[in-house]
């Protein structure tokens, strides 16, 4: 881990830049972007029944949306006042009354009318409840009733048929950890989090290449270097105040580079309302975009290094950081090997990118005394979710581009929970401080003071696919535990998910509001119970963000709901009832030994226990991971990793598909409209050659299909890459096939082949062989 701390908030230049400018016009009147002004009127009087509560919530609280890390109305990073229109639209979730008792109580089959954001503005959940089949709404029972019907049912099954979830909105450090230690205590290792489906190739890939789980840098390292590579990732619209940190960057002389195959608007212009030239006239972010096919980035990043080795032997030392992989590296004659054996219509072909721009791209590099790469969910979100990212590693360690300042990798995080999710423990892979691993185990078991399970947990989806395995199968999911969640709306296939759900014996729902999940049947029962955010949390919480920063959020004065309870305090009640002879072993007395324990158990997280007030802070492993290019591998070094190109092959006139964001937090839907290009939710975009091909005009209803579902939208011309076509999810899940899991990791493919045809070409072959023939021939292309 590196020494060197972080300096702390740095200071934006006083006086504009008028190059930076996008247009004259005031405020971006009459432009297609992000309406903040109305946005923040429309959330005030969402809350105007709350708002000295949701007043001190944004004044006093570390941001429950995205893990940048705002505490209160500041960061570490930039000096001034930070607040984006993602951290206010979940603001009602933490300020809403209980939901009314007609509301509640009313007949199961009138609240499944409601969407989830229907259901969302009911309010919050005010006890717990039950349903068995048959039952026509939830009815009330008290929280020992509750406790014991689930003990009772975890009592009387094998623990490898009861699995965990956690969500990654709101949760803190401390319930991860605590449910952590509560699934292997009651004798299961089924537990997840969302974090996992996100961005769990990122610390599989971080791990074999760098030896480290997260970032290796900091937001400050944006500010200032060579070049800020976004690979498959929207930072404008899933972390807005990352904005402020790119126009700081460009105010440095920061090129700004963006890889995706759908050029974002908000990522080419922003108009960031905290700062008043940007509010006023906008800033030009990206300086260039390279729109690679959907799957095409290690072609891409294999076509980069092949130039990079061609620039050595045109000219040695002009295109890699020879000392740094001299003396930092492994793998280098393997890997340098592999590349120029792959020829360049290969590459061109799977990447969508030409050889000249791969060329520009490997320039800019090489020409770069610094680099930060920063992803996301465009490259993790594949069945080769690892390999794009130690090729991003590849990248870096090619030019030395780690362990300094204004260099690094990133895997940003979307929300505030995730990167302690895992480091928690909450994870099947995963306890505390480490891997679940031998010797990692043998730790635990000495200081927790009774034995883990000694065998491998399964991810959410295989737990979810184990609900309907035979009734005698020895891991056929009985009883699954949800804190927050929301599978019909998260994960691929969502009919499928509903068979799941509904083969479950026993579901619980652990959350602070409904969701359409919750509504469905189980065979037995399902029980809601009411959780406190993280503001309600009594002694307060804890949570990590992407740079590793870990913040205390307190305890935030304000009205609660009567019978919520803190989220991990529920987990050591229930587990001391499936365990009453040794609940010694799992109790806590309140938040601040939580914390004591984890820096026990975590090393990476001793300092936690010091955090007891608001804007208390600190850093783990300090500003930059592999400082120095010494990595916390077994011999110190970087492993450069020869990975091949993934087999992406589709018919003729077929699409690659995938699937994107709009105005919405995770499932969680704010608009039908997206503000950064105006899409409906049932928008198809594609590229306006592509559409000529078909015959479309654009607004015209369209049918998009393969052998997973169908989706019935509308077209929509945008700067995508030819051939490849985006819909909105979740609205685009019934296209994502299920079962398919990246080899690593785990996480599910959000990507696939499709058709794309006129609605009424659709419905007129619809009843012929026409339709099948087309679904055939993706499955004899792509199988």
């Amino acid at each position: 881990m590196g020494k060197t701390k972080h300096q702390g908030p740095m200071k934006l230049p006083k006086m504009p830049d008028p190059k930076h400018w996008v247009s004259m016009v005031p405020f971006g009147l009459g432009k297609v972007k992000p309406k903040h002004i109305r946005d923040t009127a429309k959330v005030v009087w969402e809350n105007k029944d709350n708002l000295p509560f949701a007043t001190r919530i944004i004044t006093q609280g570390v941001c429950d949306g995205c893990a940048l890390g705002v505490s209160g109305l500041k960061d570490q990073t930039l000096a001034g006042p930070h607040i984006c229109t993602t951290r206010l639209n979940v603001l009602r979730l933490n300020t809403m009354p209980a939901i009314k008792q007609d509301d509640l109580h009313q007949n199961i089959h009138k609240l499944r009318e409601k969407s989830s954001s229907e259901l969302r503005k009911l309010g919050r959940i005010p006890y717990p409840l039950s349903r068995k089949p048959g039952e026509e709404s939830f009815s009330r029972i008290s929280w020992d009733d509750a406790l014991d019907r689930i003990a009772g049912k975890i009592k009387g099954m094998d623990p490898k048929q009861l699995a965990f979830f956690l969500t990654a909105r709101g949760i803190t450090n401390e319930s991860y950890y605590v449910a952590g230690k509560v699934a292997r205590f009651i004798g299961t290792n089924h537990i997840d989090n969302a974090s996992r489906i996100c961005h769990s190739p990122s610390k599989t890939a971080l791990k074999r290449s760098l030896g480290i789980g997260a970032s290796s840098c900091n937001y400050q390292d944006w500010i200032g270097t060579g070049v800020l590579v976004f690979w498959g990732s929207v930072a404008s619209n899933n972390q807005p105040v990352s904005t402020k940190y790119m126009y700081a960057a460009k105010r440095k002389g920061t090129k700004i580079i963006v890889i995706n195959p759908y050029f974002e608007p908000s990522m080419a212009n922003y108009w960031i309302p905290s700062i008043p030239d940007s509010a006023l006239f906008g800033t030009k972010l990206a300086d260039d975009v390279y729109q690679v096919n959907i799957g095409g980035d290690i072609a891409f990043m294999n076509g980069v290094m092949k130039h990079w080795f061609e620039m050595e032997e045109e000219r040695p030392g002009s295109a890699v950081d020879h000392t740094f992989i001299k003396e930092h590296t492994n793998g280098f004659a393997e890997l340098k090997k592999h590349i120029e054996t792959q020829d360049w219509l290969t590459l061109e072909t799977s990447s969508g990118m030409s050889k000249n721009r791969m060329r520009e791209f490997a320039e800019l590099l090489a020409h770069s005394k610094s680099g930060v790469f920063v992803w996301s969910m465009g490259l993790t979100q594949h069945r080769f979710g690892t390999d794009n990212i130690s090729q991003v590693a590849n990248l870096a360690m090619l030019q030395g581009f780690l362990g300094k300042e204004k260099s690094g990798v990133m895997p940003i995080r979307g929300h505030s929970g995730v990167q302690g999710s895992s480091e928690m423990g909450a994870d099947p892979f995963s306890l505390p401080g480490s891997d679940f691993d031998e010797m990692n185990k043998k730790r635990l078991e000495k200081q927790w003071k009774f034995t883990l399970p000694n065998w491998q947990g399964d991810i959410v989806g295989v737990s979810l696919e184990n609900a309907v395995l035979p009734e005698n199968h020895p891991r056929k999911l009985r009883a699954f535990y949800t804190s927050g969640g929301n599978f019909l709306e998260t994960m691929p296939d969502p009919d499928f998910v509903r068979e799941c759900l509904e083969n479950v014996d026993l579901r619980v729902h652990q959350d602070i509001i409904l969701n359409t999940s919750t509504l469905v049947d189980a065979k037995e029962e399902v029980i809601v119970l009411p959780a406190m955010t993280r503001y309600e949390q009594p002694g307060g919480g804890t949570s990590t963000s992407t740079e590793r920063m870990i913040y205390f959020s307190p305890e935030i004065k304000g009205p609660r709901i009567e019978e919520a309870r803190s989220e991990w305090e529920i987990y050591v009640d229930l587990a001391k009832r499936v365990k009453p002879e040794k609940a010694h072993l799992i109790d806590f007395n309140d938040a601040q030994a939580v914390r004591d324990e984890i820096a026990l158990t975590n090393p990476h997280y001793d300092g936690v226990q010091e955090l007891k007030h608001q804007g208390d802070v600190f850093q783990s492993g300090g500003a930059w991971l592999c400082e120095g290019g010494v990595c916390p591998t077994k011999d110190g070094r970087g492993n450069l990793i020869s990975v091949e190109l993934p087999e992406l092959r589709k018919p003729e006139g077929h699409f690659y598909v995938t699937t994107r964001r709009g105005k919405q937090f995770n499932s969680m839907v704010y608009g039908e409209r997206d503000p950064n290009n105006n899409a409906d939710r049932y928008d198809v975009l594609l590229h306006k050659d592509d559409a000529k091909q078909l015959s479309l005009k654009e607004g015209e209803a369209i049918v998009v299909y393969n052998q997973f579902g169908t989706f019935h939208g509308r077209a929509r011309f945008a700067n995508t890459r030819r051939g490849n076509i985006q819909v909105y999810w979740p609205e685009g899940n019934v296209l994502i096939p299920k079962g398919i899991y990246e080899k690593y990791a785990g996480i599910p493919e959000y990507n696939t082949s499709v058709v794309v045809e006129k609605a009424e070409t659709f419905h007129a072959h619809k009843d012929t062989k026409y339709v099948e023939r087309r679904i055939e021939e993706l499955e004899t292309e792509m199988g």
